[in-house]
């Protein structure tokens, strides 16, 4: 096959323009974070979160506001305030979100047992 007829990432996988967007190490947390609580301020959303670091946390609320997922709210008082919501583009993720959730409760158990009959922790199904 000619390297020129290859397929892009975007026409193997429609999604992974998607994926990488949304799913990188912090993004999912901090929109789910902004979902479940609303309107925060910075040091509330990295309590909110935990382990984040206010550099990493800077970084994310950045991309994801030119991303259009959040909003950030500057307030010209003494001492200044901001504040960050989820966006409506951003909220439109709630499905996916919840979708992920549930498949998440019904289906991790499984995975850990396949992850365990894999690494000869537990007797694999065909062997039992």
């Amino acid at each position: 096959m000619n390297p020129a007829d290859r397929p892009t990432a975007e026409q193997a996988c429609p999604i992974a323009p998607v994926l990488d967007i949304v799913f990188s190490r912090w993004t999912t947390p901090i929109l789910w974070t902004l979902n479940a609580y609303g309107v925060q301020r910075f040091v509330e959303l990295q309590r909110n979160i935990g382990t984040i670091t206010p550099k990493v946390l800077t970084q994310r609320l950045r991309q994801l506001e030119r991303d259009g997922l959040i909003l950030r709210t500057y307030h010209p008082e003494v001492p200044p305030r901001v504040e960050y919501e989820i966006s409506d583009l951003g909220r439109s993720l709630a499905p996916l979100f919840a979708a992920l959730a549930e498949w998440s409760s019904d289906h991790l158990p499984a995975v850990e047992r396949a992850r365990q009959a894999f690494d000869g922790t537990e007797p694999s199904p065909a062997a039992a």
